[in-house]
């Protein structure tokens, strides 16, 4: 008796050992394809300066694949103001598609490339608007600080008026220790076809321009921040033919406010 209880005990005790293994086994490998995204609420759509979104709020939203390897690919929307002869043209709404690789070169440092296309599926046939711009960036940490530098190139293209763009930019950021609430810089350069003199019409030969930003972000929960971001760029909308209604590109500076929600 005492032997066959001992037996019943022994396989009671395998069985409990092998049932987290059948489960550990009969569970799925993890996906080397990530999906996240968020959809947010901005109080002026500025782009490298200047707003898209005429000086007005603008819904925003983006889903990006991420696989294992470093590969992906995604998208991100925008609603735009539709007014004036420049952002008129451009229609309503503002889609970029996106690929591109990302990955670590050493223990300090990051690359991220890839090409991007501008599109703009409202622009009602008034001609080309599309146009695509390959991208580049090598991030870093120095210290608690968190630093990118990066570059986007618009080679020359009909969309462009024939012409190119380029983009050079540096971003800062950095956590205020014991809080919820990390602080950003950014320092972006623009010489070409898209410089803010040139978009703003107050000048025909100025295809040069610095923009810069200063921004907190407030983390409430692990998925929803809000934030404020200081945005100026060369050439403010006083001083421009924007209050005659020719431009329709608004370039003074601002306080951006953002409500964000991540998945």
């Amino acid at each position: 008796m005492r032997t066959s209880r001992l037996a019943l005990a022994a396989a009671m005790l395998l069985g409990l050992g092998a049932a987290p293994a059948l489960a550990q086994d009969e569970t799925d490998p993890p996906s080397d394809f990530t999906v996240s995204g968020y959809v947010q609420g901005v109080s002026d759509y500025r782009f490298r300066g200047y707003s898209l979104s005429g000086g007005d709020p603008a819904l925003q939203g983006s889903i990006n694949v991420n696989h294992a390897s470093g590969f992906y690919a995604g998208a991100w929307a925008s609603s735009l103001d539709g007014g004036g002869p420049i952002l008129g043209f451009y229609g309503d709404v503002e889609l970029d598609l996106y690929a591109g690789w990302t990955g670590p070169l050493s223990s300090a440092l990051t690359l991220d490339a890839g090409v991007l296309r501008y599109v703009y599926p409202a622009n009602d046939g008034q001609g080309p608007a599309d146009f695509w711009e390959p991208y580049a960036s090598l991030s870093t940490t120095l210290g608690p600080v968190a630093a990118k530098l990066g570059a986007a190139y618009a080679p020359d293209q009909d969309a462009l008026f024939g012409e190119d763009n380029l983009y050079l930019y540096t971003d800062l950021s950095a956590g205020l220790p014991n809080t919820p609430i990390t602080l950003s810089g950014h320092l972006g350069y623009t010489d070409g076809i898209l410089a803010p003199r040139l978009l703003t019409l107050q000048s025909a030969t100025d295809d040069s321009g610095f923009d810069y930003a200063l921004g907190a972000t407030w983390t409430v929960t692990e998925n929803l921040s809000v934030g404020a971001t200081y945005v100026g760029v060369d050439g403010s909308a006083g001083e421009s033919t924007y209050d005659a209604g020719l431009s329709g590109v608004v370039a003074d500076d601002t306080v951006v406010a953002t409500v964000k929600l991540a998945f």
